[in-house]
């Protein structure tokens, strides 16, 4: 497996998913995703290929993701004025979508 190619991939994947919803907030959910993915890469390219390598079990992934959330600061978004209960979602649904595009790409 490219680590690098299922980095990308997730990267744009998360781009797209979140710009529809946010879409009039596209440079400050770009920012957002892009420094959030900054600071969580080495984990995320680790824990993805020790589950390609069945190390890890899905369930064991999804928490190891879940658990970055408090690295999503989503200033840029903040900034906008979008609601903490609006961010919170939005952190949601980055989680969810990291899980479901790396379960594609490994399964």
């Amino acid at each position: 497996m490219n680590i690098e190619k299922v980095f990308k991939e997730l990267k744009e994947s998360l781009l797209q998913v979140l710009g529809n919803q946010y879409g009039g907030f596209k440079n400050e959910t770009k920012k957002d995703i892009s420094d959030f993915l900054k600071n969580s890469e080495d984990k995320l390219k680790r824990w993805t290929k020790l589950l390609a390598d069945a190390e890890l079990s899905m369930d064991e992934y999804q928490w190891l993701v879940q658990s970055q959330k408090d690295l999503m600061t989503m200033k840029g978004l903040e900034r906008a004025g979008i609601s903490k209960i609006s961010l919170g979602h939005f952190k949601n649904k980055i989680v969810r979508t990291i899980v479901d595009v790396i379960k594609g790409l490994v399964s």
